[in-house]
């Protein structure tokens, strides 16, 4: 072992380790369930608002219904205990894809208004940004954490 394993080790517990995994899973389950119902609530507004965005408005319709199942599918995975990795990794690569939707639409349409769904939509473009890295970070440290654990327990045995 290095000693930043040691170091980490040392401050951070088993349970504490699975404390921050839960914390941060139930984290994105809850903003993935809570977007992807916003966005079925109010259907044909997310749909009408996905129209004006000239980088998907040729997919619009696919993307209305695609975008919630997605944030269900990785919800539910994020649920089922021996998915959770996959659901993170899933997570992590979903608000990345996001992100960069974002900063292209800050680039070739920044009045374009948001359509993400619930109290989401009153965040700027830039504080999508935060955001979203926030649990994109958030998301990093509980993969990392997940497999630290993992490591530990196969040295352990």
């Amino acid at each position: 072992m290095n000693s930043l394993t040691l170091t980490i080790n040392s401050y951070l517990t088993s349970n504490k380790k699975e404390l921050i995994i839960s914390i941060v899973k139930y984290l994105c389950l809850f903003l993935f369930i809570y977007t992807a119902y916003a966005k079925l609530a109010d259907h044909d507004r997310f749909y009408k608002g996905l129209t004006k965005v000239h980088l998907v408005s040729g997919y619009a319709m696919v993307i209305s219904y695609l975008v919630p199942a997605i944030e269900i599918l990785i919800s539910i995975l994020l649920i089922i205990p021996n998915t959770v990795k996959i659901g993170l990794i899933s997570f992590m690569t979903t608000m990345t894809a996001f992100t960069v939707y974002i900063i292209c639409a800050m680039i070739w349409e920044p009045k374009l208004p948001c359509h993400c769904g619930g109290a989401i939509e009153k965040l700027s473009w830039m504080q999508h940004i935060w955001f979203n890295l926030a649990f994109i970070i958030l998301t990093i440290i509980a993969l990392w954490l997940l497999n630290f654990s993992k490591s530990l327990k196969k040295q352990v045995s």
